[in-house]
């Protein structure tokens, strides 16, 4: 397979990790993705007026991770700290801070606090977020002082929420209809900073499986966790929420595939609940059974600070030494690694369909753009 072939020869036979940005740039030089100007003046347009051409890249990733060897390569080579992470490492582990634009990273006691910044779009995820989110990640991770990790939005700007803190309203539908976001986008985030969320950084001489620097992480649910924020939520080792927030997968009615979701949300609500939630947009209240499915705790809002607080002494005040074997341990059962390939391997190739379609426009402009 073509595919494979250009993968080997671009890896030196998987003894050389590329992310899957770098890997389709070199791929494109070699003549067998399009090239980087034709993409320039395909991302110039919005997402009407696109011609496809992202979608050589959907079925190249997907052909790729769909095979064991080389898929389980590219996974692991997406769990690497980014090299500009390393280059801020010494900046936090001297200041305990570091402002990255859209995510502030602020280091209190023992935990590393995370919190995302977007505010004129509810704190959404986009093209300006999406380095800066790992970056954090990585840090956090990396960071020998911190022992857990705590994810959480910032106050928005947005008419309707101003003065509010809230977690995330998923993907910048604004962007994607502008055409502001590639497909490449999709990949980069679910291999990336939300698998690292679940599996840790992983060390280039060892499978992720067996080698990982990964601490617990902990989310503060406050106003709503939509889309992409909630698909977050599935990696988290404790969530808070408060009473009145909810959640949501509105993946359909946008017309897109809801990240991993489809693989981790039936292990917490089950597949019935689970159906309803991505192919009916079912809203799940935070404080309701189903929400406490997903939820460890429910707070009154004004009461999260405090809740926060306790969760972090508790978890930090006799060790987390055995956090990252327990973790690991769920992980055997729950999700190995060639689960998540070969899921990764079909949302490659969905997504790009899904991405680049027509109904995709159409929805945005029946269930976004009109309000």
């Amino acid at each position: 397979m073509q595919s494979l072939r250009i993968y080997d020869e671009l890896t030196a036979a998987r003894t050389r990790f590329l992310r899957v940005d770098e890997l389709c740039r070199l791929a494109a030089e070699k003549g067998a993705l399009p090239s980087a100007e034709a993409l320039a003046a395909e991302a110039r347009l919005p997402l009407k007026e696109k011609k496809g051409l992202e979608r050589a890249h959907g079925l190249f990733l997907a052909d790729i991770l769909s095979n064991p060897v080389a898929g389980t390569h590219l996974c692991h080579a997406m769990l690497l700290p980014l090299a500009s992470s390393k280059l801020k490492l010494e900046e936090y582990r001297e200041k305990g801070e570091v402002d990255l634009g859209a995510v502030h990273l602020k280091r209190h006691g023992k935990a590393s606090f995370l919190t995302c910044r977007n505010p004129r779009y509810l704190n959404a995820e986009d093209e300006t977020t999406l380095e800066a989110t790992e970056m954090a990640v990585d840090l956090a991770l990396l960071d020998p002082e911190t022992e857990v990790c705590v994810l959480r939005g910032d106050v928005v700007t947005h008419t309707k929420h101003a003065g509010r803190r809230l977690f995330g309203a998923g993907i910048n539908l604004t962007h994607l209809y502008e055409g502001k976001i590639r497909y490449l986008w999709y990949l980069i985030r679910d291999l990336g900073f939300v698998n690292k969320l679940y599996r840790g950084l992983a060390a280039q001489d060892q499978s992720p499986e067996v080698a990982s620097t990964e601490k617990l992480w902990i989310a503060a649910v406050e106003g709503f966790a939509i889309g992409g924020h909630c698909q977050i939520l599935l990696t988290m080792d404790y969530t808070i929420a408060a009473q009145d927030a909810y959640l949501t997968l509105p993946a359909r009615k946008e017309g897109i595939v809801p990240g991993a979701a489809n693989l981790r949300l039936p292990r917490f609500v089950g597949d019935r609940i689970a159906r309803q939630a991505i192919l009916a947009e079912r809203r799940i209240d935070c404080d309701s059974a189903e929400g406490r499915m997903i939820c460890d705790e429910i707070v009154p809002l004004q009461d999260m600070d405090h809740a926060v607080a306790a969760i972090v002494e508790k978890l930090t005040s006799s060790g987390v030494v055995s956090a990252a074997g327990n973790r690991r341990a769920f992980r055997a059962g729950e999700e190995p690694l060639d689960d998540f390939r070969r899921y990764m391997g079909v949302y490659a190739r969905e997504q790009a369909y899904c991405h680049l379609s027509p109904a995709l426009v159409a929805n945005l402009e029946k269930n976004w753009k009109r309000k």
